[in-house]
């Protein structure tokens, strides 16, 4: 019997609410007295189960829980949500810099180290085992995400300044947040703008100022901000859909079949095992980025206001290149697309199913 099946037994023992004598538990679960002791400091310590000796009965029983985190006992160990999950939540809080929630998240990080390390896998062995790989992650000003978060939980009006990288230039606007949005490792500002007088999302690294102001935000209803925010692609919002229609080559069609692109895509593989793939897009900017990644391997069949964008682009860096010498044969790592970039670069090594 492993540690977490010990955990569940004495559990179980424990439900009927009749304090257990020691020797139960030793007869029962066939460990010494110092493997039980090691048990309950355990579940007392890192699960918080509320076990007490109750020295009138000569037993263990649950006393009645207290104040604090819920006891639960671990899993033999999580899906693949689940680990994503913690372990983003434990990189998120070590890259948390110091400040005013310090005393609060000392005992959230030892919450998340005591649940990564339950049942027989210690905290070290799992951080060592298991690494969260993050790329393409903008530096955000910690004072400009506070007064965006502030105003966005309180309901009210924010004056920002924001810089567009695609028009190079600031503009100062008065907004009303309706939703903070994480998306592709960086953060993002879903906010009603009284200049524009729309939905807009803001990407708040490229907030320079931000300043609430007392006025109430104007409060959008949940189904229209939803229609804008997940009708588009990726980040960009909007009410125009148009569905774009992608073709990707075999060799590619086995990594993207296996993709989400969007939450309504809709994809099959032709006769020739293709895979062709359907998406909405309301502004081709994200989605123009995502096809021209895959370079050779995908040809955009619809519709021919995107397909002829694509072939722009594609035209406008070949003649950077011209006189370059014919390039070599598409890079195709077993088990790691071309397009992984450094990560793919550093697994090259590496075989994989």
């Amino acid at each position: 019997m492993d540690r977490t099946e010990r955990f569940y037994q004495i559990d179980q023992m424990l439900q009927p609410g009749r304090p257990v004598p020691i020797e139960r538990f030793l007869e029962s679960l066939g460990v010494s007295r110092a493997t039980f002791k090691r048990d309950l400091e355990y579940m007392r310590d890192r699960l918080n189960a509320p076990i007490e000796w109750d020295r009138f009965e000569g037993g263990y029983r649950y006393a009645e829980p207290a104040g604090g985190p819920a006891f639960a006992l671990p899993g033999l160990w999580f899906n693949a949500s689940e680990a994503h999950a913690l372990l983003m939540m434990q990189q998120l809080l070590a890259d948390l810099q110091p400040g005013l929630l310090g005393a609060q998240v000392a005992p959230l990080q030892a919450r998340l180290r005591a649940l990564l390390g339950s049942a027989d896998h210690s905290v070290e062995e799992v951080e060592r085992r298991v690494r969260i790989v993050t790329a393409a992650r903008r530096r955000l000003a910690v004072r400009h995400f506070e007064a965006v978060a502030s105003a966005t939980l309180r309901r009210r009006q924010l004056r920002i300044a924001h810089y567009s990288r695609a028009t190079d230039e600031t503009t100062e606007r008065a907004v009303s947040p309706q939703q903070l949005v994480f998306y592709r490792e960086n953060w993002y500002l879903v906010a009603w703008c009284h200049l524009r007088r729309d939905i807009r999302s803001f990407s708040i690294d490229a907030i320079v100022k931000a300043e609430p102001i007392e006025a109430a935000a104007r409060e959008i209803d949940r189904e229209a901000l939803a229609e804008v925010m997940e009708s588009g692609y990726g980040i960009f919002s909007g009410r125009q859909v148009t569905w774009a229609t992608l073709r990707f080559e075999p060799e590619r069609a086995r990594w993207v079949a296996a993709e989400v692109w969007h939450p309504q895509q809709r994809g099959r593989f032709d006769e020739a095992r293709r895979w062709v793939l359907e998406v909405p897009y309301n502004d081709p900017r994200e989605l123009a980025m995502d096809v021209l990644k895959h370079g050779a391997s995908v040809e955009v069949l619809a519709p021919a206001s995107l397909r002829d964008a694509i072939a722009a682009e594609l035209a406008s860096a070949l003649g950077r290149y011209a006189g370059a010498p014919a390039p070599a044969p598409p890079l195709v790592t077993e088990g790691v697309p071309a397009d992984a970039g450094a990560t793919g670069a550093a697994m090259a090594a590496v075989r994989a199913d």
